[in-house]
């Protein structure tokens, strides 16, 4: 295993997460439109450019996330908000003043992320929610990582199996959330937040790979 995520990578990863989303914005509306509120893609967009905007040019981990975190709970409307502000601050306080996260640290970081999405949206993978493409993605990382692949191969196995989750929420019956009210019409819909869960670790990857940037 080799390969770490500096601090200046993961600005980058948040540069290249809120380009996608604004790029998606009115796909994940559509998505939202038919079984949400049909605001994920303008919320998302305009938390993510908040984002941006505040980042700046942190010197540790934590510093990055807490930052992200705080801005997300209070700039994004509905649940998106909550959700991945509550997974962004958890990322920064597993990881620490730190300047640079190997593998197993990353996973460590992003494991405690996951655990706060489900304690904060009480989800568990099947439900249709962004917990269906967080699972797979971080199961394949460390896999990956298990296998002795560099970080960035094993980013690149996460994005696969994220976008795998995103396509597998189609069918499902939501069980929590706005969606869930549509009882069985909420199948046959993609889950906007595994979307925009799936676009954040083609985000992570591309990263990690030092991907020249469209």
């Amino acid at each position: 295993m080799a390969g770490t995520a500096t601090v200046a990578q993961l600005v980058d990863w948040l540069h290249r997460f809120a380009a996608s989303v604004a790029e998606n914005q009115a796909y994940l509306t559509e998505l939202d439109s038919a079984i949400g509120d049909a605001d994920h893609g303008s919320n998302m967009t305009r938390g993510m450019n908040a984002v941006v905007e505040k980042a700046g040019d942190p010197s540790t981990v934590d510093a990055l996330f807490r930052t992200v975190g705080m801005t997300l709970v209070s700039t994004v409307g509905g649940a998106s908000g909550p959700l991945y502000g509550t997974f962004f601050l958890r990322i920064g306080t597993t990881a620490g003043a730190v300047g640079e996260l190997d593998g197993a640290a990353l996973s460590a970081a992003l494991r405690a992320g996951l655990a706060g999405v489900i304690q904060r949206g009480n989800a568990a993978p099947g439900d249709k929610t962004m917990v269906d493409a967080l699972t797979p993605a971080l199961d394949a990382l460390d896999a990956g990582l298990a296998a002795g692949d560099d970080l960035a191969t094993a980013a690149r196995a996460a994005a696969d199996a994220a976008a795998k989750g995103r396509d597998a929420t189609e069918p499902l019956v939501a069980r929590k959330g706005r969606a869930s009210y549509l009882g069985d019409r909420s199948a046959g819909h993609l889950d906007p937040g595994a979307t925009s869960t799936a676009l954040l670790f083609e985000a992570l990857a591309a990263a990690l790979a030092g991907a020249e940037t469209a």
